[in-house]
């Protein structure tokens, strides 16, 4: 899942954008209010932290805009400002949710989580199958064959990234956007390796292979050739 962060603290960005990046989000970083209210229009992302006092555009405005311009990702706002009133004009502002700073980073990491499973006021599909595996999404567990297998969280986010296109070649631009953002060279080993230890643990000792490699193409999820 792909998560923007408008924060001009840079402290404050990079210690948001690790924590989120261990927990299996992929992260895009804006620093002022005009550059991420671009990317947030341009972009598709699942949840939207952003900070209310931005240089350039303030968040406030940055979310109204976003709002008027018909985009429903959710947003949670990070604000020093923690009084009833301003987290009441962050939420009728558009917001979805409102963090007051100085935050722990487990309730900034739940409350992403959260609105990541209503994006759009739409169900999202919290239970995938493929086969005999299956990855649920909120107990963050994996099965196949009623065995429990244990995956690392950027595992995890490939393994749910390619189970939502089960049936579908999923190209390495397409993963390097969606489970890695754009911090990576195109050019990077880094998917072939996960790719590789994910098939070890979710193929070895079992009959029917289901990750499979479609040569110039990129990875398919299957449970038949």
């Amino acid at each position: 899942m792909r998560v923007l962060v408008i924060e001009d603290d840079a402290e404050t960005a990079s210690y948001i954008a690790k924590g989120l990046n261990e927990s299996g989000f992929s992260v895009d970083i804006a620093t002022d209010g005009k550059d991420g209210l671009l990317l947030a229009i341009g972009e598709d992302y699942d949840v939207a932290v952003v900070d209310r006092m931005l240089p350039g555009l303030d968040g406030l405005s940055v979310v109204e805009t976003l709002r008027r311009a018909g985009k429903h990702t959710p947003v949670l706002f990070l604000s020093a400002m923690g009084n009833v009133e301003d987290r009441v004009n962050g939420l009728r502002g558009g917001a979805d949710d409102y963090l007051v700073k100085p935050f722990a980073f487990s309730e900034l990491l739940a409350r992403v989580e959260a609105l990541s499973r209503r994006r759009g006021g739409a169900a999202v599909e919290t239970l995938l199958r493929e086969g005999d595996l299956e990855l649920d999404v909120l107990a963050r567990t994996v099965r196949r064959g009623g065995e429990t297998l244990q995956l690392q969280p950027r595992e995890f986010a490939l393994l749910e990234y390619l189970l939502r296109h089960a049936g579908q070649v999923v190209t390495r631009t397409m993963l390097l956007e969606h489970v890695w953002g754009y911090h990576f060279d195109p050019q990077t080993n880094v998917i072939d390796v996960h790719v590789s230890r994910l098939r070890q643990k979710i193929d070895r000792g079992f009959e029917t292979p289901l990750l499979h490699t479609i040569r110039g193409a990129g990875y398919i999820l299957r449970a038949t050739e």
